[in-house]
């Protein structure tokens, strides 16, 4: 039986496993994007630019439910609201133009899943052309899917409220039957984040921890983990000429090492610059897609321009970094680092955490949102996302936690916190991090030149801060120093302690931790 079949679908033309050149050709031809100078496509997600995690449901039903950590973010969805939604796609599919891209989630063999992405827009199985690990001839001869995404942007649910919906978009799980339905967006990032979810469900029953994280690997086989949320440099920073790319965004630590769950980076490109960023500037090629671009009339795109959205996206195969790793694989990480972009000006630049303060802050996943970034934000406001991921984790924190700590001790990791954010003040007084400094940190991680260092402990948050980086001022690592007034920075670092330790309150299991909590008493 072929794919159609199988799904109960009927469609009237399907292209399937395309060309680079053959869905550039169709984007174009069915006005979906337009042409730019690089020869790439630019296309628009609609009023959607961004996920909708309030929109994300996993069908509540045995025996998943019992992994599952249910709540705010992973959201309940009744077994028979999900087969309304998705009656309700196969309707808008049936007798349609579908694509159709089969490949896999996983660089590894012994853990990667088998999925079959079906879109109603050439561009959105194009991203997953670009995003997922493309099977050679011989796999997609006898290729069988173990996941499905069925993603039908035109579907539309009238009566949202009574299936206990948030709104008419929808992003549903349903691990038993192994399917996702979406509808009502056209933004790409939900294919790739629902099948993430999907693998940080299934590979903790593996004991393979799922890590919302880049990855890199030096000359010497050494391999680097960069934590962090949105805004605070993962791509950027993990993205080095002088270290191969393993990959940008998810990967799997299994007792064997590091393995990237995609094909291919999805970087932002507001204020993109060659200068700045020329291995992510230069994959703007052939094969690359743009969203939410402006696009002058002579072709030429604006990174600068963010009228159409902040979120401004590129999509393109693993291999359009010209210094990345073929394999996707890597061994056991010497170096785990966590990336925070500190609006609030008071964390040091780097900073070494002993095992209990890798876990405190994985757990914290601390990062701020600054003024300008979202409507009615209009001062540095704390985000906390556990495990630098909280929107793609199903189960209970806990379960990641404890493998994080079990591979950081068996395999002796060394786990550092880099701040990428501001120095000298909080956002609006002070200002950021120079790029080449803190590229210049990370070179001294990564090279085995902070491993002896004298180090003292931050008089707030305890973290082990180095008295000297080579090549960097002295003055920006101890960041009191760099404010005009101290008093004022003790109250900020103050605030921010308070924060984290609100925070911290709901992992009370994990109480032990105490030396690594910030010092709320000073």
């Amino acid at each position: 039986m072929d794919f159609a079949g199988e799904l109960g679908l009927s469609p009237r033309l399907v292209h399937r496993n395309l060309s680079q050149q053959d869905y550039r050709d169709l984007e174009l031809h069915r006005d979906e994007g337009v042409a730019t100078e690089s020869g790439t496509v630019a296309v628009k997600t609609g009023i959607y630019t961004g996920r909708s995690p309030q929109d994300r449901f996993f069908v509540r039903q045995p025996p998943s439910e019992a992994h599952i950590d249910w709540g705010a973010v992973n959201q309940p969805l009744e077994v028979e609201a999900f087969d309304r939604l998705h009656a309700l796609v196969r309707e808008v599919m049936e007798d349609n133009e579908l694509f159709v891209f089969d490949g896999y989630a996983g660089a590894d063999k012994r853990y990667r899943l088998p999925l079959r992405v079906v879109t109603q827009r050439a561009w959105q199985a194009h991203f997953a052309h670009n995003m997922f690990i493309r099977p050679s001839r011989e796999e997609l001869h006898d290729f069988t899917p173990q996941f499905t995404v069925l993603n039908a942007i035109s579907a539309r649910v009238e009566d949202w409220k009574e299936l206990g919906l948030n709104s008419e978009i929808f992003i549903a799980v349903n691990l038993e039957q192994r399917l996702i339905v979406i509808g009502g967006t056209e933004y790409g990032g939900e294919i790739k984040k629902g099948i993430f979810t999907v693998l940080n469900y299934l590979l903790p029953l593996d004991g393979v921890l799922p890590m919302h994280c880049s990855a890199n690997i030096g000359n010497n086989e050494d391999t680097t983990l960069f934590f962090g949320l949105s805004g605070t440099g993962k791509t950027t920073l993990s993205t080095d000429p002088a270290r191969r790319l393993i990959g940008d965004d998810e990967h799997g630590w299994s007792d064997n090492g590091i393995f990237n769950f995609e094909g291919g980076c999805y970087a932002k490109t507001i204020g993109l610059e060659r200068d700045r960023e020329p291995e992510i500037y230069d994959a703007i090629r052939p094969g690359a897609l743009l969203e939410n671009i402006v696009v002058r009339d002579d072709g030429s795109v604006d990174f600068a321009d963010d009228s159409i959205t902040e979120n401004t996206r590129v999509s393109y195969p693993l291999d359009h970094i010209a210094n990345s790793e073929p394999s996707g694989m890597g061994g056991h990480p010497r170096n785990v680092i966590f990336l925070t972009c500190d609006a609030f000006g008071v964390l040091p630049p780097v900073a070494k955490l002993t095992p209990e303060m890798a876990m405190y802050h994985f757990l914290s996943g601390y990062t701020a949102k600054v003024a300008g970034t979202e409507r009615g934000v209009t001062e540095p406001s704390a985000t906390f996302s556990t495990c630098f991921g909280a929107p793609f984790m199903p189960q209970h924190p806990a379960a990641y936690a404890k493998l994080l700590g079990e591979k950081l001790e068996r395999h002796s990791a060394e786990a550092w916190l880099v701040n990428t954010g501001w120095t000298g003040g909080p956002y609006g007084s002070g200002h950021r991090m120079a790029l080449t400094d803190t590229r210049r940190m990370l070179a001294a991680i990564m090279e085995g030149e902070l491993g002896d260092a004298e180090v003292t402990p931050h008089p707030v948050f305890r973290v082990l801060v180095p008295q000297a980086v080579p090549g960097v001022n002295s003055q920006l690592l101890n960041p009191r120093a760099t404010w005009a007034d101290g008093d004022a920075y003790d109250a900020k670092a103050a605030e921010l302690a308070q924060l984290f330790s609100a925070n911290f309150a709901q992992y009370g299991d994990y109480a032990k931790l105490d030396s690594a909590f910030p010092n709320t008493d000073i």
